[in-house]
C-alpha cells in the first residue's frame, strides 16, 4: 500500500493541473463566499439570514472544480493510456482505487480547511457591516461557536465526500466528459428538480436524498428545524452516495480490462 500510496502522490503532484484546479477550487470558494456575503444587507436587522451559511456560499461553485480535479486522477490515466502500467505494477486493482483516493481526500481536506476558513474570515468581516452581526442579535462567526465550528468542519468533509463520489464515478464511467456531467448533473439537477415538482411532500423527499441538498444541510446554525434533513444526517446521505459510487467503481475496476 505504501508504494501506492507514493506512485499516486507522486502522479498527482506531479501534474500542473493539479495545482491549478486546487488553487481555483479555493480562490472560487472564497471569492464567491465574499461576493455573497457582500450583497447581502439587513440594516435594520431581523431578517431571516444565517452568517455561516451565506459565508459558505462559494463551496456551491468551489465543489465542481473539486469534482473536475477528482475526475481528472482516473479518468485522465485512461485518456493516455497509464492506467495499464499502473495495473500492471499493481495487480491488486482495489489498492491502486484506495491509494487514488487516499491522496486525493488528503489534498481536498487540506485545500478546502484553508478556503472554509478564509470564507467564514470573509463573511465574519464583511456581514456585521451589512446589518447581519452580532449588534443585530446574529450570532457571531466565531470557531468558538459550536454551530459555526460543525458547519465550517462538515463543510471540509463535504468537499472531502464530492471529490471520493467523482471519483468512484470516474472509475465506473471512465471517459472524464461522462463522469463530469454524471456528477454535476446528480449534485445540481436533483435539486432543480425538486423545486419544480410542484408536490411539497416529493420535493422534501428529493432534497433529503439529493446529495448537494443534503449534505449542505451540514452549514446551516440558525433554523435547523426548518431544514429537510438533520446537519449530520445531511451529511451522512452524502457519505452512503460517495461509498456507493466507490464500491461501484471499485467492482467494474476488478471485473473490466484496462
Amino acid at each position: 500500500m505504501r508504494e501506492s500510496l507514493h506512485a499516486e502522490w507522486t502522479k498527482l503532484r506531479t501534474l500542473a493541473s493539479t495545482f491549478w484546479l486546487l488553487l481555483a477550487a479555493a480562490a472560487l470558494t472564497v471569492a464567491v463566499s465574499a461576493a455573497a456575503a457582500a450583497a447581502v444587507r439587513c440594516p435594520s436587522g431581523g431578517c431571516a439570514d444565517d452568517p455561516a451559511k451565506i459565508s459558505l456560499t462559494g463551496i456551491y461553485l468551489g465543489q465542481a472544480v473539486v469534482a473536475v480535479l477528482a475526475v481528472m486522477a482516473v479518468s485522465g490515466e485512461y485518456g493516455t493510456g497509464m492506467i495499464r502500467l499502473t495495473l500492471a505494477a499493481t495487480p491488486h486493482r482495489l489498492t491502486v482505487l484506495a491509494a487514488k483516493a487516499a491522496v486525493l481526500t488528503g489534498l481536498v481536506l487540506v485545500t478546502g480547511t484553508i478556503a472554509i476558513f478564509a470564507s467564514l474570515l470573509a463573511g465574519g468581516l464583511i456581514l456585521p457591516g451589512h446589518g447581519i452581526g452580532p449588534s443585530h442579535g446574529y450570532p457571531a462567526i466565531s470557531a468558538s461557536d459550536g454551530p459555526v465550528l460543525r458547519a465550517a468542519f462538515g463543510s471540509v468533509l463535504y468537499l472531502a465526500l464530492i471529490a471520493l463520489l467523482s471519483l468512484g464515478a470516474a472509475t465506473a464511467l471512465r471517459e472524464a466528459a461522462a463522469a463530469i456531467g454524471a456528477v454535476l448533473g446528480l449534485l445540481y439537477v436533483l435539486p432543480i428538480i425538486a423545486v419544480f415538482t410542484g408536490n411539497a411532500t416529493l420535493s422534501r423527499h428529493l432534497e433529503q436524498i439529493a446529495p448537494m441538498t443534503a449534505g449542505l444541510a451540514i452549514q446551516a446554525t440558525t433554523g435547523l428545524n426548518t431544514l429537510p434533513i438533520s446537519p449530520w444526517a445531511g451529511l451522512g446521505v452524502l457519505a452512503a452516495w460517495a461509498a456507493g459510487a466507490l464500491v461501484l467503481g471499485g467492482m467494474l475496476l476488478r471485473s473490466r480490462d484496462a
